[in-house]
């Protein structure tokens, strides 16, 4: 009897693996169907030279930026425009991991939970939310520098333009692309997969926590005799900017008055408002996941402290996490999380599902967001200069990371419109590009342009 017992008790604990098992199968083919089913290894999508013979990216105006034809895959008619959509597109060999043709090879071949991959071939028509002319003028606006630049609807959440440098020619690919340091990173999506010094846009991080702890931050002044000894560390400004109150020590970028106020915030504190900012998470854009920011603030003196309160020491920062940051200011604390999918459809012309918006949780107090938003505002109107930038209500940061003695600093430059019609944030960075808004900005200017006046 007991030995049908013990029987008994071994066919139910197989029989609850067996269950198990196959509910994690279920979970997984859930989850990860798609990406099965799309794989490299399922010859019947592929042609011999390895590229995905099915589906077609188009960008946001229908314009055509990779198909097939006569059973390969090819590209856009302009060079320019493949390189500037390069990593959104994805290139034929795979390398570029966040490209359409490798990160969204499901939706291009039509791959459903019901009927997995059957009658693929045929494909889908996949529209991105970016506009190849905006990624055109972008990546001609860096003139071969390395960097980033994107834009997005900090509303909807559609990202208009995303572009990364170095590039290359999707359908020349340079002999040398591995050895030659022009082409250092191609592969890699500045925008999503890499984090950076942020330098002086980090300012409007210590600036929030500033707002919201020091009581009376707005009747105080700060003296800039060009740089401040705190602790073992010489703080050094860019200039010698006298007595100032915080309006114009943040339209100078006063390096003496912000690493004096991360002092008196203390580390605890400065940590709390970059967690809060975002910029230590990763976000999901449709399914791609961004690089999360890093910042030291445990265990460290106030030297140090005062250098990462103007986004030196240690500080990293995900380019996509700053432009949300800088939606949810625009937005009265709460952004719209970016995608890149406008639609899909098939080959009876019927769309996917329309995207529903999804929100960040609170970033920034709506009272603070307002303020701070106006201080921007003052910057581009006394320092960076408003001509620049016609018909635009424009808020923004510069920034100019220092990177080693040996190279030139990193050029930023971030911040939003509060146009009705142009509700956009922006950021953009130009690696040892030099000066934040001489360098980032033109940049910015020359983008922004095109997007709101449409020269």
């Amino acid at each position: 009897m007991k030995k049908i017992e013990r029987r008994a008790i071994l066919c139910l604990v197989l029989a609850l693996l067996l269950t198990a098992g196959l509910g994690v199968f279920l979970v997984k083919y859930f989850v990860d169907g798609g990406s099965w089913a799309s794989s490299a290894f399922n010859r019947h999508l592929y042609n011999s030279n390895g590229e995905l013979a099915s589906g077609t990216v188009l960008d946001r105006d229908g314009d055509l930026l990779s198909w097939v034809e006569n059973g390969k895959r090819t590209y856009y008619d302009n060079a320019t425009v493949r390189k500037a959509t390069l990593h959104a597109v994805g290139d034929l060999q795979g390398n570029i991991g966040t490209g359409a043709l490798n990160a969204f090879a499901d939706k291009l071949t039509g791959y459903s939970l019901l009927n997995g991959a059957f009658g693929a071939q045929q494909g889908r028509n996949l529209y991105l939310t970016i506009d190849a002319r905006y990624n055109y003028e972008a990546y001609e606006a860096l003139n071969g520098k390395a960097g980033t630049v994107a834009v997005y609807n900090y509303k909807t959440g559609e990202i208009l333009c995303m572009v990364s440098a170095p590039s290359y020619d999707p359908l020349n690919v340079p002999e040398d692309i591995e050895s030659n340091d022009r082409y250092k990173g191609a592969y890699l999506n500045r925008f999503l997969s890499s984090t950076f010094t942020p330098g002086s846009i980090f300012k409007t991080v210590t600036l929030t926590a500033a707002i919201e702890e020091i009581p009376d931050l707005f009747d105080r002044t700060w003296d800039c005799q060009g740089s401040i000894q705190i602790g073992d560390e010489t703080i050094v400004c860019s200039g010698t900017h006298g007595q100032q109150d915080i309006r114009s020590a943040f339209a100078n970028s006063c390096n003496v008055a912000f690493a004096q106020i991360a002092q008196e915030l203390g580390a605890s504190t400065l940590k709390k408002y970059t967690e809060q900012a975002g910029l230590t998470d990763s976000y999901s854009i449709s399914g791609l996941p961004t690089a999360a920011g890093t910042f030291s603030f445990d265990g460290i003196t106030d030297g140090e402290l005062g250098w990462a309160g103007v986004g030196q020491y240690q500080d990293l920062v995900n380019p996509a996490s700053m432009l949300v940051y800088m939606g949810a200011i625009a937005n009265g604390g709460k952004a719209a999380e970016p995608y890149l999918i406008l639609k899909t459809t098939g080959i009876l012309g019927l769309p996917s599902l329309p995207h529903i918006t999804s929100r960040t949780g609170r970033l920034i107090s709506a009272g603070t967001a307002e303020t701070l938003a106006d201080m921007m505002a003052n910057n581009v109107e006394v320092t960076y200069g408003s001509g620049r930038f016609p018909n635009m209500d424009i808020c923004a940061k510069s920034g100019t990371a220092e990177v080693g003695t040996d190279q030139s600093p990193h050029a930023w430059f971030a911040g939003f419109l509060r146009n009705e019609d142009a509700p956009y944030a922006f950021v953009v960075l130009v690696e040892n590009g030099g000066g934040g808004s001489s360098v980032a900005g033109t940049v910015a200017a020359k983008v922004l342009d095109i997007i709101v006046n449409g020269y």
